[in-house]
């Protein structure tokens, strides 16, 4: 899991038998079923059919995404989130997170050994008393759909946005973080336990918000973005046009290259 992990941040557009033929390549002998299997347990699926690591419920409403040719340009905007899976020395957990598109600043995270909808309900609490957005943004997963989710967003007044089936940049900004936290941080550490990930995982949102220069935002921090207005407008410009192309929080336990942007 942990070796399909790191292909898919690399390939995210091979399917089961493309990553069992890689992982064949390396001396692996593994079969299209299991990898199946290993990909439905971390949530993952080829991009060019599912690109999120969850999938709707029948029965949920799915809301219209609303964010086709909006310009972002200013904080609490737009809000996105997403859930990632998060490999251990032992065992694995799944990671969920909230950011403000326009600053790229994690407004809270989660994790979990589940694929419930409690952790990110409790993330969505904890990041609404930050702030609220003008837009949510989610893709189509049962997570996001769910009354206890959506509810939330609605006590607050916030518009539910939700990605069309295989449009692959809808979430763009928060698929670039995943591949920074993975790339910088968990493919580094090989965390023990769900404590040692919680607290190492603590130390490096905590840097990645307040320390780390993007080159989009040129050159400031998420948090120097997030606190303030970037009025400039030329080149290194904060500001986001969207086309229809292809903190810190606790522990929840029920029981490539390095991108710059």
């Amino acid at each position: 899991m942990k070796l399909i992990d790191r292909q898919y941040l690399a390939t995210p557009f091979y399917g089961a038998r493309k990553i069992a033929a890689w992982l064949k390549s390396k001396g692996h002998l593994v079969n299209r079923k299991h990898v199946q299997r290993l990909m439905r347990i971390m949530g993952i699926k080829a991009i060019y059919r599912h690109p999120r690591t969850s999938t709707p419920s029948p029965g949920h409403r799915i809301y219209p995404y609303l964010l086709n040719g909006l310009k972002i340009t200013r904080p609490n905007q737009v809000w996105v989130a997403d859930i990632t899976y998060v490999p251990m020395a032992r065992g694995f957990l799944y990671l969920f997170a909230i950011i403000d598109w326009y600053s790229r600043y994690v407004l809270s995270w989660r994790l979990s050994n589940t694929m419930d909808a409690g952790f990110c309900v409790e993330a969505l609490e904890e990041a609404l008393r930050k702030g609220r957005p003008e837009i949510f943004n989610t893709d189509q997963g049962v997570q996001f759909t769910g009354e206890a989710f959506t509810g939330v967003l609605q006590q607050h007044g916030v518009m539910i946005s939700m990605d069309g089936k295989g449009s692959y940049n809808d979430n763009i900004f928060i698929e670039r973080l995943w591949r920074s936290v993975k790339y910088e941080e968990v493919y580094l550490k090989a965390y023990q336990d769900g404590r040692e990930a919680r607290i190492s995982l603590g130390e490096y949102f905590r840097f990645y918000n307040t320390e780390r220069p993007h080159q989009s935002l040129d050159y400031r921090t998420p948090a120097e973005v997030h606190a303030g207005t970037v009025e400039k407008t030329g080149d290194g410009v904060v500001e986001s046009l969207l086309t229809n192309t292809v903190g810190i929080a606790g522990l929840s336990l029920n029981k490539a290259p390095i991108l710059s942007y």
